[in-house]
């Protein structure tokens, strides 16, 4: 070092010797730390179905073509604007320029094109690979792309904004799930398997000046009670979706703030439709009317959570209360089973992914479907066991999990989904719906796809979960609900 280079650090360094402390501490806070209940299994979502991919990587690392806010609006992000033809089947986007890859190669239309395809290709195993399939994706010029779709789908400018439509480069594509590449603000710093995910930001991102975070560690914490110790040490800045129990002695300290997130998601006791006995209506029904709703929210989601009644949820477009459809009735339970010709006790494999609601909520449902003879025989499976075993090679009898996504009807109308729904008369309804004229008959027909799902007892639905996110008090930008799981990195400062 020149004395010259000397000289100048040292005034700098008496200069900041002069300032409070407190305008230090306001300087340094450009990093923080995010707690999570599951890690990912890895970090490309258009892969694999864990929503924990798409809360560390969703509009941090990748983008997409629109982009859901907190409210569950739409807003352009790698689409400037978009027209949309009167048949509601053809959208022609206008791209953003000048955007770039974060291993410097360009994003155009030609990226778009690869990308859905990629999606929809014979190999995919996104899961939305039917959204992509029924799409005929052509490149205009450039920076103008058309999207055809088959079917009429009122959601389709949500559902692109969804991390399986994430928009990926193709020399990177095959490696992006432990070598991310996207065109997002921030990029892959460390991957510490078993402990933490660390994002530093990209200074080459279009809008680097308005991101204030230097860098987000995402640490992976599962157990309910070091969620909350980790919050109170300070180890971790801020918990979205964390464990409800132990939220309200942060309700009265003035160092954190504690915000209920609505959620469009959906927790049920998924049924493999497909197998013996499940394959009859009436043990399906049975199954639900054991089930006493209220003491499964209370025990397991310390009662934040609304009774379902079918795949739907109370505040969404054209929602019917289905709960008195298959209503808790221990008797009729037992008469059902009966009817149906099954010999009890019956005993069943009751398969619990890591997240407490499903571990706690196991224990509940087993204890009351015990009461009508149903023996559940509790398997704790880690998340990639439950991808495998029960996702994808459906090996299962029931399983407990919440779908986040708000509009996946239409995994109902997918035969060889893992829960093995197949209906003609759910099919032909969900082709009406989506080609209703006016939002009134599309109103109207999902309250009959309500009634419907409902009525066949494909699952046992229990609950809309009202997700908890405790933080530091000076943390800024947190999504108030949750339309979507994803961590808004770029919306995020300190206070």
């Amino acid at each position: 070092m020149k004395r010259r280079d000397f000289a100048l650090g040292s005034a700098a360094l008496a200069t900041l010797s002069q300032m409070p402390v407190a305008a230090l501490a306001q300087s340094k806070k450009d990093t923080l730390i995010l707690g999570m209940t599951l890690e990912p299994t890895g970090l490309d979502p258009t892969v694999a179905a864990a929503s924990s991919i798409a809360e560390v990587t969703h509009y941090s690392i990748y983008e997409t073509l629109t982009k859901i806010n907190s409210d569950g609006s739409v807003s352009p992000l790698l689409a400037e604007k978009w027209e949309v033809s009167p048949d509601l089947r053809t959208y022609t986007f206008t791209l953003r320029k000048g955007v770039k890859f974060q291993n410097g190669e360009p994003f155009n239309a030609s990226t778009v094109k690869f990308a859905f395809d990629r999606a929809a290709g014979e190999k995919s195993t996104n899961k939305d690979k039917r959204t992509f399939a029924n799409l005929s994706t052509q490149v205009v010029d450039d920076y103008t792309v058309v999207l055809i779709n088959k079917e009429v789908d009122p959601d389709f400018l949500f559902l692109i904004g969804q991390s399986t439509a994430v928009i990926v480069e193709p020399k990177s594509a095959d490696s992006n799930a432990t070598k991310p590449v996207g065109t997002g603000p921030y990029k892959l710093d460390a991957w510490a398997k078993g402990s933490s995910v660390t994002l530093s930001k990209w200074d080459a991102y279009r809008n680097a000046a308005a991101v204030k975070l230097r860098k987000v560690t995402f640490k992976f914490i599962s157990e309910p009670a070091a969620q909350i110790a980790s919050l109170l040490a300070g180890d971790v800045d801020a918990f979205p979706r964390v464990t409800s129990r132990g939220v309200d002695q942060f309700k009265n300290n003035p160092k954190f703030q504690v915000q209920m997130n609505g959620s469009r998601a959906k927790t049920i006791l998924a049924i493999n439709n497909k197998k013996k006995p499940f394959d009859d209506v009436r043990v399906r029904r049975a199954i639900a009317a054991a089930i006493d709703r209220k003491a499964v929210i209370d025990g397991s989601f310390d009662g934040n959570g609304a009774p379902i009644g079918s795949h739907y949820v109370p505040g969404a477009f054209g929602y019917v209360d289905t709960t008195g459809v298959n209503s808790f009735n221990v008797e009729k339970a037992k008469a059902l089973l009966k009817e149906a010709g099954v010999t009890t006790p019956l005993e069943v494999s009751l398969i619990l992914p890591p997240p407490p609601y499903a571990r706690q909520g196991g224990e509940i449902i087993a204890a009351q479907l015990a009461k009508v003879g149903i023996v559940a025989k509790l398997q704790n499976v880690e998340w990639a066991q439950w991808l495998s075993g029960v996702y994808t090679n459906k090996n299962y009898d029931m399983t407990i999990i919440s779908h986040v996504e708000p509009f996946d009807l239409a995994n109902f109308a997918k035969p060889d989904y893992y829960w093995g729904y197949d209906s003609k008369k759910f099919n032909d309804l969900f082709t009406k719906s989506n080609n209703a004229p006016k939002s009134s008959d599309r109103a109207k027909l999902l309250g009959d796809i309500q009634r419907l799902l409902a009525e066949d007892s494909v699952h046992g639905f229990l609950y809309q979960p009202q997700w908890t996110t405790i933080s530091n008090k000076g943390v800024k930008g947190l999504w108030k609900d949750m339309p979507v799981f994803v961590n808004d990195l770029g919306s995020l400062s300190w206070s």
